[in-house]
């Protein structure tokens, strides 16, 4: 462990987790980090420019801690690119349909890319950004150096005990672990045993990380309540990570579309889907997920970059079933809270339950 001083913990353990292409605004992450929990600023499908212009104005609401999640390139991937393209290829073609039914045009060959990466690490460095958290992939040890050289905590999503292992070597100060209820796309970076078996539950993962390594944790995945807080605090983590509970907030940049389906009844489940980004990713089942889910090639960013014109269009034509609708499986426990309010309420709903 570095003995880094943390800007979360026990006795504040809400953290509202970044949430990529939109939810997470200025004003969702000022507001979380006025009301005593952790925001966070999400860089993922951001310009450096945009994260920058962002990370100013959360500091002219607050001047609290507040965080930046980066998603970490995967180098692999590029090298692949050239076996990718007749996939990608054969994936347009299925969806040409999509794009008559929404009137747009599908790039032609949509590229992999590294979302700026160098860039970002660098604006990290210059803004002096309070935390830092990577997904996707562990950052290198060179790259830890530099944040921490900045003042930055830094912490990294993992899935099993040995990627929480390898983040603590490579100098994370903290450990975000993913559990299986987790919404969005998962973040897992290094090849389980084919004999492992995951625990079903998040306090289970926790206590089963906890015991290969003493960096803190910070359970993330299905976290709706302070119930569920206290659970995964007593299981050894020292704080929350909460995505889908901040969707329905006002400040989140959440389409009112995506809001709305979360309550509404005709979704009735979540399921994991690679058919928008390429990448695994949990959101509510809709037709598209449904039509496109067995054909989409694993080849991330170029789905995601293939198919992002036709969720916005979906979105400007009103139907969610063409849209990316991320959410974990607590989803129907969203509350439609200010972001401030709902901090407070979850901290009532923890102190109730450790009483």
């Amino acid at each position: 462990m570095t003995g880094r001083v943390l800007p979360f913990g026990p006795s504040s353990p809400i953290i509202q987790a970044p949430m990529a292409g939109g939810p997470s605004t200025p004003a969702l992450a000022a507001e979380v980090s006025r009301a005593g929990g952790l925001g966070f600023l999400a860089a993922g499908y951001r310009t450096a420019r945009d994260v920058r212009r962002e990370i100013a104005e959360v500091r002219e609401r607050t001047d609290r801690p507040f965080g930046v999640g980066v998603f970490v390139p995967d180098y692999e991937d590029k090298r692949r690119e050239p076996d990718a393209g007749a996939a990608l290829a054969r994936y347009r073609d299925e969806l040409a349909a999509e794009a008559e039914r929404y009137g747009v045009t599908l790039p032609e060959a949509p590229a992999w890319d590294d979302d700026e990466w160098d860039a970002k690490i660098d604006l990290l460095v210059d803004e002096r950004v309070p935390v830092a958290s990577f997904t996707f992939g562990c950052p290198p040890p060179e790259v830890t150096a530099r944040l921490h050289d900045a003042g930055t905590v830094v912490m990294v999503m993992v899935n099993t005990p040995w990627e929480a292992v390898a983040a603590a070597e490579a100098g994370a100060d903290a450990v975000i672990v993913q559990g299986p209820a987790a919404g969005g796309h998962q973040g897992a970076f290094l090849p389980k045993p084919p004999d492992w078996e995951a625990p079903g539950d998040l306090p289970g993962l926790v206590r089963l990380v906890r015991e290969a390594t003493d960096v803190p944790i910070v359970a993330a995945g299905g976290i709706m309540d302070g119930a569920d807080i206290a659970a995964v605090l007593d299981a050894g983590a020292v704080a929350a990570y909460l995505g889908t509970a901040f969707l329905r907030t006002p400040e989140s940049g959440a389409h009112p579309l995506h809001k709305a389906a979360l309550a509404d009844p005709r979704f009735t489940r979540t399921a994991f889907t690679r058919a928008f980004s390429g990448r695994t990713a949990r959101g509510l089942a809709n037709r598209f997920m449904a039509e496109h889910e067995a054909s989409a090639p694993g080849c991330y960013p170029q789905v995601h970059h293939l198919t992002k014109g036709l969720r916005r269009a979906a979105a400007e034509h009103g139907d969610p079933e063409g849209m990316g609708l991320w959410c974990g499986q607590g989803y129907r426990r969203c509350r439609d809270l200010p972001a401030a309010a709902l901090v407070a309420t979850l901290m009532k709903e923890l102190e109730a339950a450790r009483a």
